[in-house]
């Protein structure tokens, strides 16, 4: 590098100053001088930065630690023109691996790509390489892959730039953006390969084998697998369980047979996962005693059953009836202090169940005492209750009673719905009566639950007491307390009681809603004051409640029935008017109120419009229309619970 200056005199003590100056500025070292009477030229030789064994910069930490420090100071409005200044005081540019290092301290998808971006514009001759870009690559995967899919594309358009650069990318490139795309990736890094002349390596398989997988894509993976295989490329036990797992749940038998044959031949030793895996398959496909003996192999090899192990050789032998064999094992697991979980118990209780055995539920959680938690206890009597068993979960119940200070609230809500669910009310009102003894307090959910069931059976008596109970001791009743007492009144015919119920909503802090007045009318109508019923239609319409298709379906029933068919179908149109769609249960009160009423031309476009509106017809809509084919008006015994009302539909009159 040469500085030529103009001077008058040799001896300018100016000049030699200025080539001082420029020495120190750029860390220079003067190598010669030369003058020519009116110029005096200074060879220097350019400043360069200490190298490593291998001759490679050694990054400078200072200078990185600055950058990093500009960029993320919180009290820059403008970190990157804060940068440009800096960047004028260098001597030296910055270097692809120094940039690669600041991309790592920034770790921030957005701040990162800034900085990649600014490199080649503001140092000079800076050009990236395939680190800086593989810096970035990954700094903007692990963003993707941490849920934020807005950076797949710019990772994608990061690598158009590499090949527009002329850069070529590494394997470790591939395998970065096999990470950050999965199998959506696939063909395109397969493509990069190809372009930039590379060699799959045995990592590079892996993820591209586990990418199928992520995306249940069995067959693409085992392909890969086979050509691994025939490269000589070894997968390591995670891997080959993960494809193992897949092709069992594929039902890819045959496939999975052969993988495992092949890590035994490959010394990859098969783990608990794997005969684990192998355990399921088998007991999937039927084949129990094939399920046993991975199990035994297991054992022999050494291995401690986990609890997955158990409950998958459990659930193999549940499957196939085997109800002595998993209970002997399940006996075994316990005595192998290997704590059972829901899953397990709700394998054998269900295969119980199913093999009318459960006499012998007793005999398990009498095994499992340490284990059996309110929780499991709770979760048992749950299940007891779905399946219809009321008697067993109530004994079940009464053992956890005895066995535990403290109730769990799920298993009394679970054993209150099963008793009420199979009828049993006194049991039920017995329970809601003592469950204080357990520390638990009672509340309003409980008690609607119970009078639910009352109001169902018509108990009215207990209805009554429960509900006064409820009004002197609490839980205070709410609005569903209300309604469920009304319907309930209503379905005894205790029109009286029902309006007395619905005036106490009308006074408590609550305000009767659409439900309420549904089952008020209901109420009315079904017990023949059909006016009131009306009133009281036009009264909720005036209060602001918007009818709903019970409460319109319920009134023109009750005209119907009444042989008041104007009636019905004036308020039928006032219905469709309000923009209150029809359903299946309406237009069969309507067929059948204008069936019965001889209307068979109005019947006939009734059902037209019920097709036009798309409604399946019901076995209802096809009893009154064989009636109006046959031509007969006499009313056909058709009991059918309304799923709207939850009353009887009937053409009866």
């Amino acid at each position: 590098m040469k500085l030529r200056c103009h001077y008058k005199n040799h001896h300018n003590g100016d000049v030699r100053q200025q080539i001082r100056h420029f020495a120190t500025k750029y860390t220079a070292k003067i190598t010669s001088t030369t003058s020519d009477g009116r110029t005096f030229a200074v060879e220097v030789k350019p400043p360069t930065l200490p190298t490593d064994a291998k001759g490679y910069p050694i990054p400078r930490r200072d200078l990185i630690c600055k950058i990093t420090q500009i960029i993320r100071s919180p009290k820059s409005s403008d970190p990157f023109s804060d940068l440009s200044d800096y960047c004028e005081t260098l001597t030296l540019t910055l270097t692809p691996s120094e940039a690669s290092l600041v991309l790592k301290s920034l770790n921030c998808p957005r701040l990162s790509l800034q900085f990649f971006r600014f490199c080649p514009s503001h140092f000079p001759n800076f050009r990236h390489d395939s680190f800086t870009y593989n810096r970035l690559l990954v700094i903007l995967s692990k963003a993707a892959s941490l849920g934020y899919p807005e950076w797949a594309d710019p990772i994608r358009g990061i690598v158009d730039e590499m090949e527009r650069d002329g850069v070529r990318g590494s394997i470790s490139t591939v395998n970065i953006l096999l990470g950050a795309l999965g199998a959506d990736g696939v063909e395109w890094c397969l493509r990069l390969v190809n372009l930039w002349r590379l060699r799959l390596n045995s990592y590079t398989y892996k993820c591209v084998l586990q990418s199928y997988l992520r995306s249940y894509n069995a067959d693409k993976a085992y392909a890969v697998y086979m050509d691994m295989r025939r490269k000589g490329y070894k997968l390591d036990i995670f891997a080959y369980n993960m494809l193992l797992d897949a092709l069992a749940k594929d039902d890819k038998v045959d496939q999975a047979y052969k993988l495992f044959e092949d890590m035994k031949r490959k010394h990859c030793e098969p783990d608990e996962y794997t005969y684990t895996i192998m355990v399921r398959m088998a007991g999937k496909m039927g084949k129990p005693d094939e399920s046993l003996a991975y199990f035994h192999e297991l054992l022999t090899k050494g291995f401690t059953p986990n609890l997955i192990a158990y409950n998958t050789m459990i659930q193999a032998l549940c499957m196939n009836r085997m109800v002595e064999k998993a209970i002997f094992l399940f006996y075994k697991m316990v005595e192998n202090n290997c704590r059972p979980n829901e899953f397990t118990y709700s394998v054998i209780l269900n295969v119980l169940a199913a093999e009318g055995q459960l006499s012998k539920l007793d005999e398990v959680v009498e095994a499992s005492k340490k284990y059996m938690t309110k929780s499991i206890y709770a979760y048992l009597v749950r299940t007891l209750g779905k399946l219809g068993h009321a008697s067993e979960a109530h004994h079940l119940f009464c053992n956890m009673w005895a066995f535990h200070d403290k109730g769990d609230r799920d298993a009394f809500m679970s054993m209150l719905e099963s008793l009420c669910g199979a009828s049993k009310t006194a049991e039920a009102l017995d329970l809601l009566d003592k469950i204080h003894e357990k520390g638990i307090s009672t509340d309003t959910m409980m008690y609607n639950t119970v009078l639910s069931t009352l109001g169902r059976l018509k108990q009215i008596s207990h209805l009554q007491d429960l509900y006064e109970k409820m009004k002197r001791h609490g839980p205070l009743p709410d609005i569903f307390t209300y309604n469920i007492m009304i319907s309930s009144f209503g379905r005894a015919g205790r029109v009286g009681e029902a309006v007395k119920i619905f005036e106490e909503l009308e006074e408590s802090n609550f305000k009767p809603d659409v439900i309420s007045y549904n089952s008020l009318i209901n109420c009315l109508g079904k017990n023949g004051d059909v006016d009131e019923a009306h009133m009281r239609f036009k009264e909720m319409q005036e209060k602001g409640l918007t009818p709903d298709v019970v409460t319109f379906s319920t009134l023109i029933e009750c005209f119907g029935k009444s042989d008041k068919v104007e009636m019905a179908c004036r308020l039928f149109e006032e219905m469709v008017a309000e923009g209150c769609c029809p359903n299946i249960v309406t237009y069969n009160i309507l067929l059948d109120c204008l069936q019965r009423s001889a209307r068979t031309a109005e019947a006939v476009d009734m059902y037209a419009k019920l097709k036009m509106q798309g409604l399946t017809p019901d076995s209802v809509t096809y009893a009154v229309l064989d009636r109006l084919q046959s031509g007969s008006h006499r009313a056909v015994r058709i009991r059918k619970q309304n799923p709207i009302t939850g009353w009887v539909v009937s053409p009866l009159r």
